[in-house]
């Protein structure tokens, strides 16, 4: 699974830093990013989590 963030969307709440440190990160912009990588199989569900969290659902978890 991946996780994408829409920078559009985001509105730099921090939630998703906040469960997921391992993808998440928040940019120079104070917006969400996620790791361009494959989330490792042991953090898949807090990345969900992360997702599941987001106030204004700007997360893709794709699988």
């Amino acid at each position: 699974m991946k996780a994408t963030v829409d920078k559009d969307t985001c509105i730099g709440c921090g939630v998703c830093v906040d469960v997921c440190p391992q993808i998440f990160s928040m940019d120079q912009d104070d917006k969400a990013e996620a790791k361009d990588i494959t989330v490792p199989g042991n953090i898949e569900e807090s990345c969900q989590d992360a997702a599941d969290q987001c106030p204004v659902e700007a997360i893709e978890i794709i699988k």
